[in-house]
């Protein structure tokens, strides 16, 4: 799924807060600079976790932390 989606609702704010957070503590790494990570260069906060929102937020921490992740690497996106 892609396609630059702004956040919505509160829900989708809750959701990408949730990535944003677990993310960082998974990398043990700063909210701040995991947040810019996902809005810089290919912007994965807009172009896929959102657009995913439907579809992600219904999986387990763990796949939701593993797939953005690896999706990061994919795109060679360094935090």
């Amino acid at each position: 799924m892609s396609g630059n989606s702004k956040i919505k609702n509160a829900d989708e704010l809750e959701f990408a807060v949730f990535c944003i957070e677990n993310i960082a503590i998974r990398l043990g790494k700063n909210a701040e600079a995991v947040y810019q990570a996902l809005t810089d260069k290919d912007n994965i906060l807009n172009n896929y976790i959102i657009p995913s929102y439907e579809i992600l937020h219904t999986q387990s921490k763990d796949y939701i932390v593993d797939d953005i992740i690896s999706l990061m690497e994919e795109r060679g996106i360094e935090i």
